[in-house]
């Protein structure tokens, strides 16, 4: 073991399960024991060679990397979001491929206060693993507790994991355009920033504005000052303040601009203990593909 692990007091060497989010003790304890596959999901938008020239620069020991449009997204096209949902069988053998085994622990993380990590996290449960867990604060909590980095490229051999997809809900825009609107049908949580949701601004897709009737939880919301995520006390009432006074008989779907940030509004219902939602993948890209379907802005 590291000596820089030393830092952090040593715990009882006892495989935990953790199935929403770690601490970076907890990750720290148990590196050395047990079935552990480490994560990076470092990715830009704006520049999609920057994670992995990332995990390159310095990474978990341990961890593998997966990149955002190539192993946690389908292929597009004219009608799809940008990061659709990839085929299952395909996705399979990606988490073969990273190592992953149908016992082992997997721990995600990134620069993002788990904005990306939380798609793997989410697509793992998708496919039926449940022992997934993001890392509280990412790459800079590790850092901040002054734990090393790893600049060597880890080739796992390849793992033994068999999933079956939907084991989780996703809801499809069809599924949107026939609910969204109606008092009783799903209620659409969108987790982009405010002035995004009422089309004040887009900075990544051509058309601005949300779905009509989708109300608005920023992800970033659920997160403090320094990257960590709030306490389930915390994220409970935000989900509650845009719930009140919605029946909590209706279906609930969360999207952002791609299906990606919407996974933490998912983890953040389950860390909170409020009903899991259903994934709306396709999210505001695959809306506006064809742009006879309605579009809400507010600019007020």
């Amino acid at each position: 073991m590291l000596a820089g692990f030393l830092s952090i007091p040593l715990r009882v060497r006892v495989m935990s399960s953790f199935d929403t989010l770690i601490t970076v003790a907890d990750l720290q304890a148990m590196m050395d024991t047990g079935n552990l596959r480490i994560v990076d999901c470092r990715f830009s938008l704006l520049d999609p060679d920057a994670g992995r020239a990332q995990y390159d620069a310095g990474h978990l020991p341990g961890a593998v990397y997966a990149d955002l449009d190539e192993d946690l997204a389908g292929p597009i096209d004219t009608s799809t979001g940008r990061h659709p949902l990839p085929d299952a069988a395909i996705f399979e053998n990606t988490l073969r491929r990273l190592g992953v085994d149908n016992e082992c622990q997997v721990v995600v993380y990134d620069d993002a206060s788990g904005g990306l990590a939380a798609r793997l996290w989410w697509m793992l449960r998708w496919m039926g693993h449940e022992r997934v867990a993001v890392l509280d604060g990412g790459i800079a909590a590790w850092q901040a507790a002054r734990l090393p980095v790893s600049v060597e490229t880890v080739r796992p051999e390849a793992g033994n994991f068999a999933g079956t997809s939907g084991s989780l809900p996703v809801v499809t825009t069809a599924d949107v355009l026939a609910e969204v609107g109606s008092d009783e049908g799903m209620i659409l949580v969108d987790a982009r920033d405010p002035a995004r949701y009422r089309g004040e601004h887009e900075p990544i897709d051509p058309v601005a504005g949300h779905v009509p009737g989708a109300v608005n939880l920023p992800f970033s919301k659920g997160i403090n000052a320094d990257g960590t995520w709030k306490s389930a006390g915390e994220l409970r009432a935000s989900w509650q303040s845009v719930l009140e006074g919605l029946s909590d008989k209706r279906p609930i779907a969360v999207m952002c601009g791609s299906g990606v940030t919407a996974c933490h509004l998912a983890l953040a219902a389950k860390v909170a203990g409020i009903r899991e939602p259903a994934l709306y993948a396709g999210s505001w890209s695959e809306w506006i593909a064809d742009s006879a379907r309605p579009i809400a802005a507010d600019s007020g």
